[in-house]
């Protein structure tokens, strides 16, 4: 059985997240981990949905559903609010994938609740082993989280450490290559990938990585991107690295 320990939280439905729209609602409910408290539908969402019998829900029209999410979120009739995952430790996540060759994303910093989300739906399409973020520095659990990971949320496994340098040296030890990816790099990241596992890490956009991070990275490395642009966004640098690693041999 694999270790468990909790987020930091004060409890109460104030710390529950809102999860909306069709993809992130219908995921949340077929995910047996995700514990979701009740649901507020219109009855269109409602024929569309998989929802328990037993479900607290309360049917209003798409206006009023409106108001319990941030403006313009487009909810699609289907709001949830759920339990946050449990954490699930690092050794763990690692001891799953010893025996194959899935890529594993470390992010530093990367606050910006989409790219986070746009992350986890990348990971999820390239089967990646997981993504690992600093706790205290990396977004919530959220709708907006939700929404753009599209039901990767509930399938990609999301690892928040404390230290994140103690756990690059973690996953060293389990037999990864860590390839830190920034546009000062020499090579590129073909050069520097190999036949091994690897573990892609990527920076905040604007500040990249910080120096004691790539300073836990066995190379660096940077994408052949056009000089017609400066650099991608970080969330479109994780899809192509992610991609590279899955398209070699």
């Amino acid at each position: 059985m694999a270790r468990r320990g909790h987020r930091p939280s004060s409890g109460g439905t104030a710390q529950r997240p809102r999860f909306w729209g069709r993809h992130a609602v219908a995921a949340a409910l077929a995910n047996p981990e995700r514990v979701v408290r009740k649901m507020w539908l219109t009855r269109e969402a409602a024929a569309q949905l998989d929802v328990p019998a037993t479900m607290q829900v309360t049917y209003a029209d798409a206006a009023d559903l409106g108001k319990l999410v941030p403006a313009d979120a487009p909810h699609q009739g289907a709001i949830a609010e759920v339990e946050p995952l449990e954490d699930m430790w690092l050794a763990d996540l690692l001891a799953q994938g010893k025996e194959d060759t899935r890529p594993l994303i470390v992010l530093d910093q990367v606050t910006d609740p989409h790219n986070v989300g746009a992350i986890l739906r990348s990971a999820a399409a390239f089967d990646a082993l997981g993504i690992v973020t600093q706790d205290r520095h990396a977004p919530p659990e959220s709708g907006t989280v939700a929404r753009a990971a599209s039901g990767a949320l509930e399938t990609v496994p999301w690892i928040r450490v404390v230290n994140l340098a103690r756990a690059l040296e973690e996953i060293a030890e389990a037999g990864f290559w860590r390839i830190g990816l920034t546009g000062h790099a020499e090579k590129t990241l073909a050069e520097t990938m190999g036949s091994q596992r690897v573990c892609i890490v990527l920076g905040a956009e604007g500040e990249g990585m910080r120096q004691n991070t790539e300073a836990h990275c066995d190379e660096l490395a940077r994408l052949p991107i056009s000089d017609k642009v400066e650099s991608l966004n970080v969330s479109n640098a994780a899809a192509v690295a992610l991609y590279a690693a899955a398209a070699r041999g």
